[in-house]
């Protein structure tokens, strides 16, 4: 088995095992891109990292959003199952950054602290292989290096149940170095920060003296004031008229008419924000939320309203029983009408806490004191 063989068999192992369990069907790839784990890397090395916490929060670049009571979930036929039942919920009024998280943001947090990401830490098999099949070979060493998948267009139409068709492991991509080793963020400073994991979002934000958001003021501030719309401008599709956020059009995973005039990730506040002012609600890159994942939450809250629902106590996906999940919220550049409409206000999708990719990034909220 060549290395690039192994790495497959190791990091897209869950993504084929994946099945959806109402239909039969294979889950189409997008959403096990973003949906299912990849492999515990590290044993949190950066867990034990002083973060100083006692830093107060910088409103600035962050806009205030007031509190209410709405209905979170789908009410339409899109849906997964997994945004069904729609439900009361109320949210206290919260700051949230008015952009995704930028290189040159998080560029400053590193500096600060010098903190490593998570894609930059040596996988360690010892953990890995504990959600692996009994017995499975350890991949050869030049495997296990700090890496991290970046997407990879086709040249032609492929199976959309085959991640691995259109992402490559490739040793020394971070943060830093969005498209591999040679790559660089120079000029890209107000990118989002993309390669980030649930973990590296989390310490950034302790810094920062924030936090990461609910799902529920996620959705909330998501829907910009909109009520029961599909997506943060209303119930037009996204192709009609003017862009109005940076996904996927054309021909998934191998023609981008680029309509939107951007490939890949955008600057942010390249497009209009919603109603709240916040930029990049749909599309650009995934968001992490705080909440564990289950897909059964929303049917456990009930008729009656919950205040600041927080999520599940701990994470539990029957697709992978053995991998904890956190949330992530809000499509990205790859999403495409034909398997992902992650953009949707009220698609969830849900990661390992260490996973990161090239479409993942992250903005944080704050309290209002």
């Amino acid at each position: 088995m060549k290395s690039s063989d192994a790495i497959f068999g190791l990091l897209f192992f869950l993504f084929f095992a994946c099945k959806d369990k109402e239909d039969k069907k294979v889950v189409p790839a997008e959403t096990m891109s973003c949906e299912s784990s990849l492999p515990t890397r590290f044993s949190g090395a950066n867990g034990s990292m002083s973060i100083n916490t006692s830093k107060e929060a910088s409103y600035e670049g962050m806009v205030k959003i007031t509190g209410n009571e709405y209905l979170m979930g789908a009410s339409d036929d899109e849906g997964r199952a997994d945004e069904y039942p729609q439900h009361k919920v109320k949210v206290n009024s919260f700051w949230m950054d008015a952009t995704e998280v930028t290189n040159a943001q998080f560029e400053k947090f590193v500096k600060a602290t010098g903190y490593i990401t998570t894609a930059e830490i040596k996988p360690d098999w010892e953990e890995i292989k504990k959600q692996l099949p009994l017995g499975t070979p350890k991949p050869d060493e030049s495997v296990l290096v700090a890496a991290s998948l970046v997407f990879t267009p086709t040249t032609t139409a492929v199976p959309l149940n085959d991640a691995s068709q259109w992402w490559k492991w490739i040793k020394g991509t971070n943060w830093k170095h969005p498209h591999g080793p040679e790559s660089s963020i120079k000029g890209k400073e107000n990118y989002p920060v993309v390669h980030i994991s649930w973990d590296d979002a989390n310490a950034y934000a302790k810094w920062s003296g924030k936090r990461l958001p609910t799902e529920a003021e996620w959705e909330f501030a998501a829907r910009g004031g909109l009520i029961d719309k599909k997506y943060f401008w209303g119930n037009d599709a996204p192709e009609k008229g003017k862009p109005k956020a940076n996904i996927w059009q054309g021909k998934f995973p191998y023609l981008n008419t680029a309509v939107d005039k951007f490939i890949g990730a955008a600057p942010v506040k390249s497009f209009l924000p919603n109603g709240y002012g916040l930029y990049d609600m749909a599309g650009n890159v995934w968001e992490w939320c705080s909440d564990w994942y289950t897909p059964e939450y929303y049917n456990e809250l009930g008729n009656n309203t919950t205040d600041n629902p927080k999520g599940p106590s701990k994470s539990y996906d029957p697709m992978e029983p053995t991998t904890p999940k956190k949330v992530v919220r809000g499509g990205s550049f790859l999403c495409n009408a034909s398997y992902c409409k992650g953009y949707r206000v009220t698609a969830r999708m849900k990661s390992s806490p260490d996973t990161g990719l090239e479409h993942t990034g992250f903005r944080c909220v704050a309290d209002v004191k």
